[in-house]
Parts: structure tokens; sequence; C-alpha cells
């Protein structure tokens, strides 16, 4: 296993450890689409039970990294079912053999387990954080074991090349033997064949030059078949560039530096600096939340190779 390192910078993990749990914000940022999922995940249907069960696997979450996206419930939200391309995304795990699927810091795993019960061959799912912390979480949010719900889950540090080493992407199929997913202890194995990678809530936590490495990572795994794809949501600005953002709530509140990529320069990131000019094709889509108190632009994209 790979050396986990946090990677959030130091005044931003200070500010976050700040601030308190708030239940009464359960009622403002829960949704009833996403606890109707909940209520067939757990089988619990009465709804006091249910938030009851949400806030004290939150409370242990918030305990291993105070993350907003923990603060805010996002863990209990799907992302990768509301991005455009989830559907084609589906398709692929129905229509291409083996084809693998693969969520990238994916916390409590909601994402792939939202896709598995859409129809995605669950033993055909990765998933991988850097901390294995939050996939037990997941299995006692949504009372699951390894054998009722047998997705791999791999822990790794994104920018540790025994976890995932950066090559070039292919631009020819695969031809040897798949590799065999419940024995992988990192994933280079999977280099050239997942066919669908996604990555929300991930990419604006980091610095350009280390949105850039990552990129490249993802590339490198990604399957040369047409329609694989690369697909996620994040933060972006409407200028590509460094700014100062306030993060923390109430009186503590830490001003820090972060890089936010643009629209247009996202695009250009994966057509012409990942992968070849011409090789895939970058779709987008504009989007707000309202994340303590201020809409944020947020970006849907999904990278498709040609």
């Amino acid at each position: 296993m790979s050396t986990l390192v946090e990677p959030v910078p130091a005044p931003i993990a200070n500010a976050l450890a700040q601030v308190p749990l708030v239940e009464d914000t359960y009622a403002l940022r829960v949704e009833e689409e996403d606890l109707k999922f909940m209520r067939a995940q757990t089988g619990i249907t009465d709804d006091i039970e249910l938030k009851r069960h949400i806030l004290q696997v939150q409370a242990e979450a918030y305990r291993v990294f105070p993350y907003p996206c923990i603060r805010r419930f996002v863990f209990v939200r799907s992302t990768l079912p509301r991005i455009p391309g989830y559907d084609r995304l589906l398709k692929l795990g129905r229509e291409h053999k083996g084809a693998i699927l693969l969520d990238i810091g994916c916390c409590f795993g909601n994402d792939v387990r939202h896709a598995a019960a859409d129809g995605f061959p669950v033993k055909q799912i990765v998933a991988s954080d850097l901390h294995a912390e939050y996939w037990e979480l997941g299995h006692k949010l949504f009372r699951t074991t390894n054998e009722t719900f047998p997705a791999k889950f791999i822990p790794g540090d994104v920018f540790d090349p025994a976890h995932i080493e950066v090559v070039p992407p292919t631009y020819c199929p695969a031809t040897d033997a798949t590799p065999d997913l419940p024995t992988s202890t990192s994933l280079n194995p999977l280099h050239g064949r997942v066919s669908a990678i996604h990555a929300s809530a991930f990419f604006h936590l980091f610095n350009e030059e280390k949105q850039l490495h990552i990129a490249r990572a993802l590339a490198g795994l990604l399957s040369a078949e047409p329609g694989s794809m690369i697909i996620g949501l994040h933060a972006i600005a409407m200028e590509k560039g460094i700014t100062v953002e306030h993060f923390g709530e109430g009186g503590a509140v830490s001003d820090i530096t972060v890089f936010y990529h643009s629209p247009e320069s996202w695009v250009e990131l994966w057509d012409g600096q990942v992968f070849k000019k011409g090789s895939v094709k970058v779709e987008t889509s504009l989007t707000e939340r309202d994340l303590a108190g201020r809409m944020i632009p947020f970006l849907h994209w999904c990278v498709i190779r040609l």
C-alpha cells in the first residue's frame, strides 16, 4: 500500500477543523431524491431512524478528516448520475464485455453504488481514495459488506507512482489479458484498461501543476476504445488563474489561495496537452452550487475518446 499523505494545504485543514457539524443543515442539504436512494439501499424506511443513522456515520467520517463535503452531506448525494454523459457510462457497462469503471476520490462510494444499482456490473467497479476509513464507513452507511457489495476498493495517494504511475495514454486497444481486479493492490495494472473514470470534487483541491499530473495519470489508465470516458464535476472560475477563497464558516475562516481552471482552459488541458489534439472530445456545461451562502460556478465535464 502506498504512503497516504494528506493533500489539503495546512491553512485549509486548520480552518476546516474548527468548523463544527450542525444538525440543522440536514433538512436544507439532503434532497428527497437522495433519501429515496438511501431508503432503497439501506432498507431503513423510517425517516427519523434514517436521519439518525446518517448523522452517526457523518460524525465518524468528520473525525477522519473534516472535509466540507462531509459537513454538507455531499456523501449522501450522488453526483455522477447528475452529470451529462452518465447514460453513456452505463451503456459502456452493458455493451462492453469486461468494461471497468474507476471512481477516484470515491469517499463513501455513493456514486459507484448508484452506478451499480443502475446496472453497471459491480464486480467491474474499482474505487480509490486517500482515506481507506471512508470506504469502511460507506459499508456502514449503506449496510453492506465486501461480500454483498463486491466492488474493488484500492486505497492510495494519486501522486504516489506505486499507486498510479504516470504513463502516456495509449492509442491502441489493449490485447493482453484483463487484470484480475480482486487481487490488484494498486491502479497500475489498469493502464489502458479503464472504460470510464469518475472524478468529482477532486481536481479543484490542487494547484495547476498537480491538476495536470492527475489528468495525465488518469489518461494513462483510460482505454483507447472509442467512447471510453473520464467524467466529473468541480469548481472553476470564468477566467483561469489563482484566486483567494475563504475556507471555513462562522468565526473559523482562513483566506487561502487556490487555482481554478476556466471552462476553456479545461478543454485545452485534455485536448492537446494530455491527449493528442483531436483524439478526444471534451463536453462541458456550467452549473452553480451554494457554498456557505455564495454561489460558486461548477463545471460538468466529460472527456471522450474518439
